[in-house]
């Protein structure tokens, strides 16, 4: 029985994202395929649009047979931690490959951009460093520090998203973890990753284009040929009941008050709160009346939107520097994993291999929970907080109560 592996977000699931699913699955030759899913928070430092246990409807109904969470210790991380905890992660369940999406689409240019990267290290390092001190961010300056080593052309671009992702995969496949799994990739088509307008004659749109539209129309339709039927079909329920997705604005005040509340000392113990960054947030915070406001006015050349989300994502959740450490721990690879959902097939595959496994499997929170199951459970507080009282309560008690998804 093959198995493969995808390390994704799906928020939402889009046309680009069942294609991927099936793409692998044809070309792999594959009897599952499993899916490791961030949770409530994203690697961006967003909240998910949907709760993940929506997500893993989405992920089931175009194909997946077992959809697992990646914890939040790594979901939320820079493209290194990401990549390195999915990666470890479909290694423990015996996936034989995983296969990612890429403007490059060809796998063994990733390895060949690997031993460039590793065999130019420090000359990297130096130039990554003397670009951060001309005052631009660190995902710019690797960029540039990538291209002043003159690579040859052939390798993939390193300023493109699901390229510098794919980089990590495979680094840390090969090189950091040791793994047995296999790295593959299917080229990206249509849409790019950050593209945020819907084309008009195509069926494919990026996800950051259909949850804006999603957010400046309110009705669920506009969507609607970008994505599977059947996903279309979840999001619009949501909408008819009036419940639509999560978006940072909705969790500003929670954000606003807790910088105007806690002392600078007490942020800077927050994961990634470095350089007195805390300071800048705490001074917008009391000036700006909208997350949009707030991101826009703290924002710069050197502190990225996306290092600002995150940040502020951790803020969110209370999660401190230590917490962090303790989760990623020795030997730095998940050690517990929440399933979120299967088919028969993907039952079938896990009673065969949850005996062999290095990692603990369950569905619901234990009662003693390690240090990277309480940052989930505090992940998944934060998540629902925007909800009035009832809900709230309910969704905080769906956490110990409700099965994995598992369709009719």
């Amino acid at each position: 029985m093959k198995a493969i592996g995808l390390i994704v977000e799906y928020n939402p699931l889009h046309n680009g994202h069942a294609y991927h699913l099936r793409a692998s699955r044809d070309v792999s030759g594959a009897d599952i395929v499993i899916c490791v899913m961030s949770g409530y928070f994203l690697q961006r430092g967003e909240p998910a649009a949907f709760s993940r246990r929506v997500r893993t409807e989405m992920a089931l109904s175009v194909g997946a047979d077992l959809v697992v969470e990646l914890p939040y210790a790594y979901s939320t991380q820079h493209a290194h931690w990401f990549a390195r905890g999915g990666v470890s992660i479909l290694d423990d369940l015996f996936a034989d490959e995983f296969y990612f999406g890429s403007e490059a689409g060809h796998i063994d240019d990733f390895h060949e951009l690997d031993t460039f990267m590793h065999e130019n290290t420090q000359c990297l390092q130096e130039k990554v460093r003397a670009h951060v001190k001309s005052g631009i961010s660190y995902p710019s300056a690797q960029a540039r520090a990538f291209f002043d080593l003159n690579p040859p052309a052939h390798l993939p671009d390193l300023s493109q998203p699901n390229n510098i992702l794919g980089y990590h995969y495979v680094k840390a496949a090969s090189r950091q973890l040791g793994a047995r799994i296999a790295s593959q990739t299917i080229p990206r088509i249509s849409a790019a990753y950050h593209d945020d307008t819907l084309p008009p004659d195509q069926s494919i749109a990026s996800a950051t284009a259909i949850r804006k539209m999603l957010s400046e129309s309110g009705d669920a339709a506009i969507i609607r040929p970008y994505v599977p039927e059947q996903v279309y079909e979840m999001i619009n329920r949501f909408y008819v009941q009036d419940q639509p997705m999560h978006e940072w604005e909705a969790y500003y005040p929670y954000l606003q008050l807790l910088l105007s509340t806690r002392s600078a000392e007490a942020l800077s113990r927050i994961y990634e709160a470095e350089e007195g960054l805390e300071n800048r947030l705490i001074k917008t915070a009391l000036t700006q009346p909208t997350f949009h406001d707030f991101m826009h006015a703290a924002k710069t050349k050197r502190y990225t939107w996306t290092r600002l989300q995150r940040l502020s994502t951790h803020i969110l959740t209370g999660t401190a520097k230590t917490d962090i450490d303790e989760a990623l721990g020795v030997p730095a690879r998940p050690r517990s994993v929440r399933i979120l959902g299967f088919s028969e097939s993907g039952r079938a595959y896990l009673n065969r291999i949850k005996k062999h496994t290095p990692l603990s499997l369950y569905h619901r929170p234990p009662q003693n929970k390690n240090a990277q199951q309480w940052l989930d459970e505090r992940a998944a507080r934060a998540y629902y907080a925007i909800l009035n009282g009832s809900e709230r309560v309910d969704k905080w008690k769906e956490e110990y109560t409700q099965p994995p998804v598992y369709p009719d």
